[in-house]
């Protein structure tokens, strides 16, 4: 009697551990392959190689990018290098990027580690960044002020929120959702809508003038939690038109197996361009 037990304990084990195994995998897209869906005109941006995790560009062109993330469980190419934000303007025929100095007398420089960005212009368009930073793996809200005569960023203080718009657009990454809110006057939010992907939905981003999203997604996670330079992870940009309506247009913008562009993570639009940004690696920039 007891052997039946025992074996039939380890047989439940052996099925709940399957079954967790499955669920995991199935999380990660663990053995989906990528597809490639090409853009033409689209070049690698010189100066980032560790990373453009977060982007956002201003109405004016000018797109701030945070380089740099150390995060436990994912491949760093810079490992004891403090994070930057990077500086680029998307009007000029060939961009480059330049870092913004920090400045500030009460911030910790040796320690920044920069993950999603914000931005907020004020009425007297002042630009402001909010940060998520995670210094010495904490996590912290940083706000700077952007000086863009000295091209610097002025610390100003760390916060615990951030202003809301209108809608509320979060990635669940591995559920593969996105869910929409709408924000009312008090701050409360109601749930609209969700939306089913066949991919790990990372970073939004809103075009201001069509009201579009714009997401960098992972093909595949299991490739992004247990790198391999051999097989690395691959890319994919999706673009979300009319999704407040009951039919959402979904397309697929741009997929790639690893070979150019490694985690994709974010996709911004500026006047037709698109900029692509990464966990770990480099950024992308197409124009039409």
């Amino acid at each position: 009697m007891a052997k039946l037990m025992l074996l039939t304990l380890l047989g439940l084990g052996l099925a709940l551990f399957r079954d967790h195994r499955a669920s995991y995998q199935t999380r990660l897209n663990a053995f989906r392959e990528v597809t490639p869906v090409e853009l033409p005109n689209c070049n690698l941006v010189k100066g980032i190689e560790t990373g453009s995790e977060d982007l956002e560009i201003l109405p004016n062109g000018l797109a701030f990018i945070s380089s740099g993330l150390k995060y436990p469980g994912i491949k760093s190419f810079a490992p004891d290098k403090p994070g930057k934000i990077l500086l680029m303007d998307l009007n000029e025929e060939a961009p480059t990027v330049l870092e913004l100095r920090v400045t500030g007398s009460n911030f910790d420089q040796s320690s920044f580690n920069p993950h999603g960005i914000s931005t907020f212009t004020d009425e007297d368009n002042t630009v402001y960044l909010l940060v998520v930073n995670h210094p010495d793996s904490k996590s912290t809200v940083e706000l700077f002020k952007f000086e863009e005569e000295e091209k610097s960023l002025l610390h100003l203080k760390t916060i615990r929120h951030k202003l809301l718009p209108k809608y509320v657009y979060i990635s669940e990454l591995l559920a593969h959702k996105i869910h929409v809110y709408e924000k009312h006057a008090n701050w409360t939010l109601t749930p609209l809508k969700s939306l089913d992907f066949d991919t790990l939905v990372d970073n939004i981003s809103v075009d201001p003038v069509t009201g579009d999203l714009w997401v960098g997604c992972h093909p595949n996670g299991m490739k992004i939690f247990f790198y391999d330079s051999e097989n690395p992870p691959g890319s994919e940009v999706i673009r979300i038109q009319d999704i407040l309506t009951e039919e959402p247009k979904v397309t697929l913008v741009y997929a790639e197996n690893g070979t150019v562009l490694q985690g994709s993570t974010v996709a911004s639009v500026y006047k037709g361009k698109l900029l692509v940004g990464t966990v770990f690696h480099k950024a992308l920039y197409c124009e039409p």
